[in-house]
């Protein structure tokens, strides 16, 4: 049996937001321990705020401020909590109307055990030490005993000194990828430093990297074929802007690559050349170091340009 090939990948990026009035007002809101809705056309209080109305699509804009104790609508226990959740034992997921809400606000309750959550129970807002203008101002949630159901919601204007106007929230993805039989083949291929495609039955087309059916056709490829080394620039673009943990220096090209005998188009790295001195046409050849798997980048054969015709079809 052939090695099955696996690899940790992991996507992450800052997500920047900008914040409109009602989503500003609720942020700052939490940093000042005030949780706030908005109340729809039909006299509804949401919490969290939404800015358009989801029954009418109307702007919402008139706020209120809500309790900060509520009742559990609906519960899940977490028994293993992950790096970036809210508490470090176990706790629930927690559906929670706040008194004078009209609808539910996810969040996490500290709990002893599943035994001590159950739906209609009473909890309140447990405040986080130090409050940045974010859901996680709102620590968790915790049971509460108290009687006081906190009344109607109360009509608040938004304003508050030096509001939050925008957000940056961290997101990842970690997952483990398994390329398959047909790009496992192309990937053991490289080890040989070979770049192989393969061709569909139906239009004959060499496809690489190989995903294992015609992308054109959508019938199963299996016929293996070697192509290039050596390709031809159709297009490219100039990057400017660094990525965390790259060793490259900007500003570098990014460009589309046929390699000889490929009818599909790669992307990689062009090297040895001046990064405005790249251009449509230009004949390369891929470079290796060490005992990678993949090129490292595209450097120019020195060969005359490649006619247009060549390649256009390609773009």
């Amino acid at each position: 049996m052939p090695e099955i090939l696996t690899a940790p990948l992991t996507v992450s990026f800052p997500f920047t937001r900008s914040l409109g009035p009602v989503q500003s007002a609720f942020l700052t809101g939490l940093r000042e321990r005030t949780v706030l809705g908005v109340r729809t056309t039909d006299g509804r209080i949401l919490v969290p705020p939404v800015e358009y109305d989801p029954v009418t699509a109307e702007e919402l804009r008139d706020l209120a401020e809500v309790a900060p104790t509520g009742t559990v609508t609906t519960w899940a226990w977490n028994p293993a909590p992950r790096d970036s959740q809210p508490l470090r034992t176990p706790f629930a997921w927690v559906l929670v109307r706040l008194d004078g809400a009209d609808t539910a606000l996810l969040h996490v309750l500290d709990a002893p055990g599943p035994h001590a959550v159950r739906t209609g129970m009473r909890v309140r807002v447990r405040w986080a030490p130090e409050r940045t203008g974010a859901i996680t101002d709102i620590g968790c949630f915790e049971p509460y005993e108290g009687e006081d159901r906190g009344g109607p919601a109360v009509p608040h204007d938004g304003a508050f000194d030096d509001p939050v106007t925008g957000i940056v929230t961290p997101a990842r993805l970690d997952y483990t990828y398994t390329p398959g039989r047909a790009l496992s083949r192309h990937l053991a291929a490289l080890a040989e430093r070979r770049i192989t495609g393969e061709r569909c039955p139906s239009c004959r087309k060499v496809h690489v990297p190989p995903r294992g059916v015609c992308p054109t056709c959508g019938v199963p490829t299996t016929e293996q074929t070697e192509v290039g080394p050596h390709g031809t620039v159709t297009t490219f673009c100039v990057v400017n802007i660094k990525a965390r943990g790259a060793g490259i220096d900007v500003p570098y090209v990014y460009a589309h690559i046929a390699l000889d005998e490929a009818d599909l188009a790669l992307h990689a790295r062009i090297g040895g050349i001046p990064y405005d001195e790249v251009r449509m046409g230009m004949r390369v050849a891929p470079v290796w170091t060490g005992d990678a798997r993949h090129p490292d980048h595209y450097r120019p054969t020195g060969e005359p340009d490649a006619d247009y015709d060549a390649y256009k079809e390609l773009l």
